[in-house]
């Protein structure tokens, strides 16, 4: 199966849409239950159109716990030149430390010895197979044990993550009527009249 074939499964398997919602004006954040809408951003869906083939590469779960691992894995990975992916990443490996830490370690720790995709031309990318990126990627390599080296870095990386998150719920107490109200104008709108 091509990447492409997977993303298009993946797209169905989780209810995101033909394009996976790239071309939706606002997205929505959920923490559990709770949904967040926020503006679908160029910078977002640049990051979020690799942030979805990792999903099929590293098989984590789109749940929230899923979502807090593949952030800590690409934080170990990299993100490149990626802003969005960074500020994002960082505050689910933040969310993921205080939700799963162990699970989000061992993420941290695979991504450390895995390659990122945030590298290579989408388009090449799609048209290889999901085996051939997985062990081009590294993706498919058993666990490792941590290093010190590991330890350090998870722990600055969670650090910045929790900063990160700070202000985000500081921003968020700010914005939050006002997505609220986009949320609910955006349902009302999406009703049958």
């Amino acid at each position: 199966m091509t990447m492409r074939q997977a993303r298009d499964k993946y797209f169905a398997e989780n209810g995101f849409g033909e394009d996976g919602g790239y071309s939706d004006t606002w997205v929505d954040f959920k923490l559990g239950p709770v949904p967040f809408p926020f503006p679908n951003l160029p910078a977002r869906v640049r990051a979020v159109k690799i942030h979805d083939l990792h999903h099929i590469l590293t098989g984590y779960d789109t749940n929230t716990t899923g979502e807090f691992e593949i952030s800590a894995w690409e934080v170990g990975a990299g993100c490149r030149d990626y802003a969005a992916a960074w500020v994002l990443n960082l505050g689910g490996t933040a969310g993921g430390f205080l939700v799963a830490p162990k699970r989000t370690f061992r993420a941290f720790v695979r991504g450390r010895r895995t390659q990122s995709l945030y590298d290579r031309p989408l388009e090449s990318v799609l048209d290889r197979t999901v085996a051939d990126m997985r062990a081009d990627t590294k993706a498919d390599a058993p666990p490792a044990s941590a290093t010190a080296s590991d330890v350090a870095l998870f722990a600055v990386s969670t650090t910045v993550g929790l900063a990160i998150g700070g202000l985000f719920i500081v921003v968020g107490a700010v914005l939050a009527p006002i997505a609220l109200a986009a949320g609910l104008v955006r349902k009302k709108a999406a009703a049958p009249a």
